[in-house]
């Protein structure tokens, strides 16, 4: 149990140094997303407890639907609820498609893609730092 509250620790700061709380705009088209929950309390994990929360977000990209490079503020899991989401990360392209988990620990630029006829919607759960207000997508430190 030590280990991983290191490890996950050290992915959680490891992803959020340098970012503030203020809100920074990365391209979006036709995409919408909306808190569903967000918790302070880690239980067990007492390092995490009022400094992260943990922060499901539902987000809806629309046919033709873009969300442009981005880093995350914190890692995360995304699971593709419905459609198809194509998704670009250093040079690599994958579509998931509904049912697909993936993995995005936040400080690798990407970028998001509704290249199908439908509406895809993603349920993504992640670790923000406790004061992060808006959503996690920020642009690239590069930029």
């Amino acid at each position: 149990m030590k280990r991983l509250t290191l490890f996950v620790t050290f992915v959680a700061l490891f992803c959020v140094v340098g970012y503030s709380s203020a809100q920074q705009k990365v391209e979006r088209k036709g995409a919408a997303s909306t808190v569903k929950l967000e918790g302070t309390d880690f239980g067990y994990l007492t390092a995490f407890n009022g400094k992260y929360k943990l922060v499901a977000t539902e987000t809806t990209l629309e046919p033709g639907g873009s969300v442009s490079d981005h880093h995350h503020v914190g890692p995360g899991i995304r699971f593709v609820a419905s459609g198809e989401w194509t998704f670009v990360q250093e040079g690599k392209t994958t579509t998931y498609k509904t049912g697909d988990y993936f993995y995005e620990a936040g400080n690798i630029a990407n970028a998001a893609y509704n290249r199908s006829n439908s509406p895809a919607r993603i349920i993504t759960f992640e670790i923000l730092p406790a004061d992060w207000k808006g959503g996690s997508a920020v642009p690239p430190k590069s930029k």
